[in-house]
């Protein structure tokens, strides 16, 4: 540890995910001594504001981690494959956003509010899961400890933030374009994202499932150290900027009726209930976007199996769904000393 705090490098800074990692660890006022912003040559010499002061990129090299304490990376699997051992080897701690290391038996894959324990185990890298699994393990953790999961069914309901800067930028002129009557741009998307919904994210495997898909039946049994809870996933992409929806059927091992999972959901950490649709009050991505909570409403029995729920869940994909739970990680690797 520096003197005044913590050296900390930012990989991947200029992208939406890292800008946002710089801007999680002022307003959580992480413990920083000295902030190291890293970026391929393309992004050398812009800059980022943190507590004030303008703070330059560098290009990312064998030799940027040297005297670096944590280093939160968001620049993508190949970066991470490539830098992060470099970095680890160096004595630094990464926090790796990608999904390269995410299976990894090795590499612990941690939502502090679910499974904390886990970071104690790292050998240098840590994952951060896929942004979908994070806001769902993140409302399911109270009803798996108290009565089990057997089986999830999600759907989900995925902003173009998830793909990138690129892809924010693509949904807006296409909207305006076809206000203005125009030829519709398409660089990011198979299809057209405006006013559509595209069930493809990620490659498809000869499953017949997506990447994305095959990524929060992993994660999910993973984080939750049960490899036996059955998961059935479909992702899908909507022309939401920010916040990540979820339709979520879970049945569970024991009895549980829904005053008692609001009642667990509303204590739970990082959780926000909102549910009274009668008020027409449920979680919305507008809502969300900007926000560190896990937003669950529309908790309801599922009538279809004799010990379901179903919940409708929703959080910022860019912040609690990246950038935040990864500061949210460094920060429990403070109060472990594991640092």
């Amino acid at each position: 540890m520096a003197r005044n705090g913590y050296r900390v490098a930012v990989v991947g800074a200029t992208g939406a995910v890292g800008t946002t990692m710089v801007r999680v660890l002022e307003e959580r006022n992480f413990p920083v001594s000295d902030l190291k912003l890293l970026a391929s040559s393309r992004s050398v010499g812009k800059e980022l504001t943190f507590r004030g002061d303008k703070v330059a990129v560098e290009e990312l090299t064998e030799k940027s981690f040297e005297g670096v304490d944590v280093a939160l990376f968001s620049a993508g699997a190949s970066v991470s494959r490539q830098f992060a051992p470099i970095a680890a080897r160096s004595g630094c701690v990464v926090v790796d956003n990608s999904s390269a290391f995410r299976m990894d038996p090795q590499t612990p894959l941690v939502v502090p509010e679910v499974n904390p324990h886990a970071v104690r185990g790292h050998q240098g890298i840590i994952a951060n899961p896929n942004c979908s699994t994070i806001q769902m393990v993140v409302a399911l953790k109270p009803i798996q400890d108290a009565a089990g999961i057997k089986r999830i069914v999600v759907t989900t309901f995925q902003a173009v933030s998830g793909t990138g800067m690129k892809a924010i930028e693509e949904l807006r002129l296409q909207v305006e374009a076809l206000v203005r009557g125009e030829p519709l741009p398409r660089q990011v998307y198979p299809h057209q994202i405006a006013f559509n919904c595209l069930p493809h994210i990620g490659s498809f495997l000869d499953s017949g499932y997506t990447e994305e898909e095959m990524k929060m039946v992993n994660e999910t049994r993973k984080i939750f150290e049960d490899p036996d809870i059955q998961v059935c996933a479909t992702t899908v992409r909507v022309p939401v900027y920010y916040g990540h929806s979820e339709s979520v059927a879970v049945e569970t091992r024991k009895p549980l009726d829904v005053k008692e999972a609001v009642a667990l959901l509303k204590r739970a950490d990082g959780v926000q209930v909102v549910d009274e649709p009668l008020a027409a009050r449920y979680p919305m991505p507008l809502d969300a976007a900007g926000r560190d909570e896990t937003f669950v409403g529309r908790i309801r029995k599922d009538i279809s199996v004799e010990n379901g729920l179903v919940l409708w869940i929703v959080a910022d994909n860019i912040r609690k769904g990246a950038a935040t739970n990864a500061v949210q990680i460094a920060e429990l690797l403070v109060r472990e000393k594991l640092l």
